[in-house]
């Protein structure tokens, strides 16, 4: 048997060190001596080692590390870059929490000012409309979730919410047609109407379009085309009316406004339910 002079190079490293750099370059972490450890390349190599490896904890607070120390850097902007995608990357679906999607886009948007015209400028702009469509997904979520329970008045405040914040995103139509039902539940079937009005003239090609032609029918409102017709008619009205002569531009038709959920509350709307007993719409929204 030979005995041993010495203990091998590879059983002389701490077991921490060798736990932290499994699966990945061991001199990243076994060289980052003292002298080291503020090298703006080490720092960097340290975050994406975690990144890559999906502990996105620790490579924030290397990215961080990073801009605190190296914010002239030419690896700066990516670094700020990575901790808005680090966010990303932490929120899990539509029906989790949403504050890591907010953080990425607050980071994102930072990035972009401290940052201005950098090569990853594009990359960030891309992440945050892929956030703010994730944030859109989530609302709709959770305004059917509230839809399903019958709690109409907070499904509105959800779908409002889209409309006025993602006009132009692919949720949009789904969210007008579930608001003008959550106003026809609540009563308020003028509100409907002026909803599912406006779904068919915005947005005609949607797979909700049809079916809210099918409830305006139902509500006994006036088809879009109708309404086009009046609005034109009272253009071509104000044209020979008093004003007619001038040469200001005459100003264009009102849309069909979105009602605020909030203006149930403030006014009393009479319903009738399934049995004809009549109900108005307290202060609070609640049926009373």
């Amino acid at each position: 048997m030979v005995a041993c002079s010495g203990t091998p190079k590879d059983m002389r490293q701490p077991e921490a060190a060798k736990k932290a750099v499994g699966g990945i370059d061991e001199q990243i972490f076994l060289d980052d001596t003292v002298e080291r450890h503020y090298h703006p390349n080490v720092i960097m190599k340290r975050g994406e080692a975690f990144f890559d490896r999906g502990e996105y904890a620790e490579a924030l607070v290397e990215y961080n590390h990073f801009l605190d120390l190296h914010r002239t850097h030419v690896l700066a902007p990516y670094a700020a870059y990575r901790i808005g995608e680090i966010h990303f990357k932490k929120a899990k679906s539509i029906d989790r929490d949403p504050e890591p999607m907010q953080q990425a886009i607050t980071a994102l948007e930072r990035m972009r000012k401290d940052f201005p015209g950098s090569r990853y400028d594009a990359q960030a702009q891309q992440k945050i409309q892929e956030c703010h469509d994730w944030l859109a997904q989530m609302h709709l979520f959770v305004g059917q979730f509230y839809y399903r329970r019958g709690s109409y008045l907070a499904a509105a405040h959800r779908f409002e919410q889209i409309i006025k914040s993602y006009p132009d995103k692919p949720v949009a139509p789904d969210a007008l047609y579930f608001l003008a039902m959550a106003y026809h539940e609540l009563g308020a079937d003028d509100w409907a109407r002026d909803n599912l009005v406006l779904l068919a003239e915005k947005y005609p090609g949607s797979k909700v379009s049809k079916d809210g032609k099918k409830l305006l029918a139902k509500l006994g409102g006036a088809q879009p085309g109708t309404l086009l017709a009046q609005k034109s008619d009272s253009v071509a009205f104000s044209d020979i009316g008093p004003t007619a002569g001038r040469s200001a531009r005459p100003e264009a038709p009102d849309q069909p406004s979105i009602p605020s959920p909030s203006q149930i509350g403030s006014l009393r709307i009479p319903s009738a339910n399934a049995l004809g007993q009549t109900f108005t719409a307290c202060r609070l929204g609640a049926w009373c």
